[in-house]
């Protein structure tokens, strides 16, 4: 009887071995540092339990041939993380036996080739307040091509009533993170600590901050102040508010859609007039709106010929203008998102506008809600963005800028979300 007993515990011991060495896998890869094009040896190479309150479920180190090997204890979701020279990067954790390889960039504090595109203010009132979204558009064109990363990576300069409510961050490829937003020094002056990678394409670094600023008179001055050459600085308001540059300010109207407008200062330098007063109430129309309108000219200035080359201030109606592109996914990026995860759109708190409070990718061209081929692939998206999602809740956490409450609730919404994705795989 002993014998059988123990023969039974043997095999139940044996099944769940074998059991756990079934949902064990491994993921191997190679870091490639691009800047010169060798592979990146001796990099610390981390796998990121999502599930478990980010915590670090493997650790490995790239080899002389920038090759590294993962073993992922169950079944995911994982983020794999490469630290090179400082500057952390990530991808998910591959499905199946995909490869993990990750680019990485050598890192300096100041690159030649960073520069601003654009700075766009959007502005709306909420009960008593002004309701600003501030979103930055930097290119890292370096080449070869670097990354720049320090304390003080990238630094602006918000009113000195501004009180900030969130602060968000994205590299070129991946979704937005919550960061932390650093005093630089000066006063009202911050700085973001986040790498600003080299361009992928078309696509580019994106800083984000919402804050308030007092508006109980009914007006508030602005005197924005770009600490680098930018080409564009737009303001996008309602059509029931009113826009006033002030003395030596060069913005111009620029018409787009019946519910928004528009205001340009083109090739912005550090120390240059920038102040605007803006007055009267309203908010930006949530329904989708791109491409340019035709009929009113929205106020645009006379005499101001196109002569910017692809496009510049007072140019033919019928030609877009140089914000258009930003002001659609500023407008409709969440459509865009809805597509690829639910998850995004569970941390949006109760009552607040349609407007993202994060970055859709930055596409010229308006593109429609891609279809996916089979519900595998549709559901391996819905993946992907839910571990980017647990990922930035985790950032704020550690950054102090959520309530435990808040973390709890969020967190419980996107682990059910997940767990059901999972189940449906």
């Amino acid at each position: 009887m002993k014998s059988i007993k123990s023969l039974l515990h043997s095999a139940a011991v044996s099944l769940l071995f074998a059991g756990a060495l079934a949902q064990a896998a491994t993921v191997t890869g190679t870091v490639t540092d691009k800047t010169n094009g060798k592979p990146a040896a001796g990099d610390p190479v981390v796998l990121v339990d999502v599930q478990a309150g980010m915590a670090e479920a493997a650790h490995a180190t790239t080899d002389a041939r920038g090759h590294y090997s993962l073993t992922l204890p169950g079944s995911g979701p994982y983020l794999i993380r490469v630290t090179h020279q400082g500057a952390g990067y990530f991808i998910a954790a591959p499905q199946g036996r995909a490869p993990g390889d990750i680019p990485v960039y050598d890192v300096a504090a100041k690159v030649d080739g960073v520069s601003v595109e654009a700075d766009v203010l959007e502005l709306e009132t909420d009960n008593g307040q002004l309701r600003v979204t501030e979103r930055y558009f930097v290119h890292n064109t370096s080449t070869p091509p670097r990354t720049q990363w320090s304390p003080h990576t990238f630094e602006i300069t918000l009113p000195a009533e501004a009180v900030v409510a969130r602060v968000a961050a994205q590299r070129p490829t991946g979704l937005p993170t919550s960061v932390k937003l650093d005093p630089a020094g000066a006063k009202s002056h911050y700085a973001f600590n986040f790498p600003i990678q080299p361009d992928e394409g078309e696509k580019n670094t994106l800083f984000q901050i919402e804050y308030t600023v007092p508006y109980a008179s009914g007006k508030f001055t602005f005197h924005p102040q770009v600490l680098m050459p930018t080409q564009s600085v737009g303001v996008l308001m309602p059509k029931s508010m009113t826009f006033a540059a002030g003395s030596g300010s060069v913005f111009q109207s620029v018409p787009e859609d019946p519910g928004v407008q528009t205001f340009v200062a083109k090739n912005a330098l550090p120390g240059q007039a920038l102040e605007f007063t803006v007055s009267g109430n309203g908010s930006i129309p949530r329904e989708a709106q791109g491409g340019t309108q035709q009929g009113d000219n929205g106020g645009q200035a006379a005499g101001t010929p196109g002569n910017q080359p692809g496009g510049g201030i007072g140019q033919p109606i019928n030609t877009p203008d140089p914000l258009s592109k930003y002001k659609w996914w500023i407008l409709c990026g969440l459509a865009l998102l809805l597509a690829a995860g639910a998850g995004f759109l569970l941390r949006k708190p109760a009552g607040a506008p349609a407007t993202p409070a994060a970055f859709a990718a930055p596409d010229v061209t308006v593109t429609p809600v891609p279809a996916f081929s089979s519900p595998a692939a549709k559901n391996a998206a819905l993946l992907g963005v839910l571990k980017d999602e647990l990922f930035a809740l985790e950032s704020e956490k550690l950054s102090g800028t959520i309530s435990p409450e808040e973390y709890s609730q969020v967190k419980a919404a996107l682990e059910t979300v997940l767990k059901r994705a999972l189940g449906q795989r």
